[in-house]
């Protein structure tokens, strides 16, 4: 019977210590804030842009059409220009003749009075006088003109109703705005710096709500690296279309972190203790924190997330509880450093997922100090230090 029991108690100090730990990829929607918040139902915005770029494509085309049409009456003019040209380069070349046969005698008479060890010296190295006579002008006449549809590539095709069109609010309609943005917009300065192209844009922004100015600022004065190259070396039109798609992005970064209300589909890892018995407080940890995860709603109504974060802080209240009772030495306990290395990491994973940043360095710090014990794996630290630079990223 002794021996019974010393079998049963082995088994047991075995499975106590032998913990299962699994992951769990659990989705969820939120709805990101802005700094500032406006009534659904006044959620509407109209944009404004002041440019310098005011070019359509029926503007290229117009303009071809008419350079054509302007080429077609001034082809006389052209006939009578390419004959004129080709008269003054006969003129040139015959003086050109002249020249050169003036030279050529002048320098053979000084060959003349080389000595002959000189002359063949001068003939070795190539040196020996010789006539060089330019090629004679041969009249080309020019082609009627031909209209072609002009390469749009070519052009920086761009007005203000384009550019409005690509500013939004997430989370607005247009309309009878509420909300009246104005954007003034300079045109992309090229600067060369150590043979290298830097580039800037100063952009006002005036935000209005209700009539009323809330926001002037001013964004894109800094110069930033544009190319390896000077500006002389780069293709402007396609550079300055770059930056200026670079600008409309952080226009819209600064409207929508400001005003915007964006539905954010997210995805946290969860990890969970398998062995039952023992750990039945952690499984109903993880059931509120998984269910209730799932029950977040991206909308600006806060009474249903309300009740899922009172449900969920129930689960990570548990995680808390348990990691107080963690015994990082003895790998034997039931809540070992195991234990402890999941909990802290999904208190981490949560906090950094629902953007409690605050909370996640909490237990970011806490984690750290119990480093040597915990006996984290090549990917846990890869893991860590992506969720460290998560949550102190600006």
């Amino acid at each position: 019977m002794r021996k019974i029991l010393l079998s049963i108690a082995i088994v047991s100090a075995i499975g106590m210590q032998a913990q299962s730990i699994n992951s769990e990829n659990v989705d969820f929607r939120v709805l990101k804030a802005p700094q500032t918040s406006i009534k659904e139902t006044e959620r509407t915005y109209n944009i404004k842009v002041n440019s310098p770029y005011n070019l359509s494509k029926e503007d290229v085309l117009k303009q071809a059409k008419k350079d054509h049409q302007d080429a077609v009456a001034n082809f006389s003019n052209t006939i009578k220009e390419s004959q004129d040209a080709y008269q003054q380069s006969l003129r040139d070349y015959n003086d050109e003749v002249i020249n050169a046969k003036e030279t050529f005698a002048l320098e053979s008479a000084e060959f003349k009075k080389m000595s002959l060890l000189e002359r063949l010296n001068m003939q070795e190295k190539g040196m020996k006088p010789t006539l060089r006579l330019p090629s004679k002008p041969v009249y080309v006449k020019p082609s009627p003109p031909v209209y072609r549809d002009p390469d749009l590539n070519d052009y920086f095709i761009v007005d203000n109703n384009v550019l409005a069109s690509q500013i939004s609010i997430d989370g607005y309609k247009k309309g009878n705005p509420n909300v009246d943005v104005y954007i003034d917009m300079s045109t992309v300065n090229f600067q060369d710096n150590a043979g290298q192209t830097f580039a800037n844009q100063p952009t006002k922004i005036t935000v209005k709500e209700n009539g009323t100015e809330k926001i002037n600022t001013s964004i894109g004065q800094d110069f930033v690296f544009v190319s390896s190259q000077p500006s002389n070396n780069i293709n402007k039109p396609a550079e300055e279309k770059k930056y200026l798609g670079n600008t409309i992005k952080s226009i819209n970064t600064f409207l929508n972190e400001t005003y915007g209300y964006k539905t954010l589909n997210k995805q946290v890892k969860l990890e969970f203790v398998k062995n039952k018995g023992e750990y039945n407080d952690l499984e109903k940890a993880q059931i509120y924190v998984i269910t209730n995860l799932r029950k977040l709603q991206a909308n600006s109504d806060p009474t249903s997330n309300n009740v899922a974060f009172e449900n969920m802080k129930k689960g990570t209240d548990i995680w808390e509880q348990v990691l107080a009772k963690v015994n990082y030495t003895d790998k034997k306990a039931v809540y070992n450093a195991k234990i402890g290395k999941y909990l802290f990491l999904n208190l981490i994973r949560l906090n950094v997922a629902l953007e409690n940043k605050k909370v996640a360095e909490k237990y970011l710090n806490q984690m750290q100090e119990k480093m040597v014990e915990l006996d984290l794996s090549y990917n846990e630290k890869a893991e860590l230090k992506t969720l460290e630079n998560q949550i102190y990223k600006s």
